[in-house]
């Protein structure tokens, strides 16, 4: 296991994770601030000046055309600080404007099934993508690059508290009888789908049964006094002060550093891969700038403008360049050994005859 520290920071410091930092023996932590973002729903992100009002970004001269982005909420900061902006100084995004809506991936997927113009989706649960496949939104081939149609990458770890006083390096001290963990309702939750399949492979990875990995999910859920709607409650829930820990993607983590609260971070050794997708819709309004925006994101450019945005990057040979911000954690596994999201959300979270369903009926949690 690897521990990777960093000085307490003061309430509202604004200076960004360091890339260069060094690991040493231990758990992977590292101190961060719990970052106290919008509210969910689809919201309308700026950066740069604009003339098409609030909620654009704007660039090269105020003319040219305008990519609607559809998101999930979390990178809204990556995309109006470095992405969009590093995009506008390029010649094929010279001139181009944004205007951006995020929110819950699973609501913003059923929003633009519904009619929400999107030239680009971007969301963190390949199902919400397959939604729009199906609807005939986005090609059957938006994973026909070297990449899968990834963007960004990140990890499920595990928030503590700063000094981590109840000595929580690793899954198995997270049901010891002292700990309470918070993580949000996966019938709710994206996120909390990711995390729990984190729990759960983490017991695979160890050798163990699938009748034992989900007794081991069982046992986190019954720490767990109470499961919010959504990963940004369940992270405010923590920071009111309630639990010894909370599970949440690792961007979100390094995220926060600069929001105030003082928190600290462990990657354990068996982890999860959460391999966020994008694609160019079938109608889009400005194909060709969405197609030349999405190609940036995977250059070697865009690329590091996502790992100095806090997300691992897909391109491997860019990752290489930050192993020292994003170590490789010992058994890090992906959805596809378990078959896939197809699979994983018949088999796991079908609200009426999923494996977890189940388990939260036992708990008296709520599947709707």
């Amino acid at each position: 296991m690897i521990r990777f520290l960093k000085k307490p920071r003061r309430h509202g410091a604004a200076d960004a994770p360091r890339a260069d930092a060094r690991p040493r023996g231990g758990a992977l932590r590292a101190s961060f601030a719990a970052v106290l973002v919008l509210g969910l729903g689809a919201g309308v992100a700026a950066c740069g000046g604009s003339n098409e009002g609030e909620g654009s970004s704007g660039g090269g001269g105020g003319s040219g055309e305008t990519i609607h982005l559809v998101a999930y909420s979390t990178p809204e900061t990556a995309y109006t600080t470095k992405l969009q902006p590093g995009f506008q100084d390029t010649p094929e995004g010279e001139g181009v404007r944004f205007q951006n809506s995020v929110g819950a991936s699973g609501e913003q997927s059923r929003a633009v099934e519904a009619g929400l113009h999107a030239d680009i989706v971007h969301l963190p649960l390949e199902p919400d993508i397959t939604r729009l496949v199906d609807a005939g939104i986005i090609s059957e081939d938006y994973k026909n690059n070297k990449f899968n149609g990834g963007l960004q990458n990140s990890v499920v770890v595990i928030g503590v508290r700063p000094g981590n006083p109840k000595n929580i390096q690793g899954w198995e001290d997270l049901i010891k009888d002292d700990v309470e963990v918070i993580t949000p309702n996966p019938f709710t939750s994206g996120g909390a789908r990711w995390n729990i399949m984190a729990a759960y492979g983490s017991q695979i990875a160890q050798g163990k049964s699938e009748e034992e990995a989900l007794d081991f999910v069982h046992k986190l859920l019954e720490h767990t006094p109470v499961q919010d709607s959504s990963a940004r409650e369940s992270l405010q829930t923590f920071v009111n002060g309630k639990g010894d820990a909370f599970l949440s993607y690792e961007n979100e983590a390094l995220g926060a550093i600069d929001a105030g609260e003082e928190l600290e971070y462990i990657v354990p050794d068996q982890t999860i891969l959460i391999e966020a997708k994008a694609a160019v819709t079938e109608d889009a309004d400005a194909p060709e700038a969405a197609q030349a925006f999405l190609d940036w994101m995977l250059t070697p450019d865009g690329q590091r403008a996502w790992a100095e945005s806090g997300y691992r990057p897909v391109d491997q040979k860019v990752l290489k360049e930050y192993e020292d911000k994003y170590p490789q954690p010992k058994d890090l596994f992906t959805i596809e050994e378990f078959g896939g999201w197809e699979k994983v959300m018949t088999e796991f979270f079908d609200p009426e005859k999923g494996k977890i369903a189940e388990i939260e009926r036992d708990l008296g949690v709520s599947t709707e």
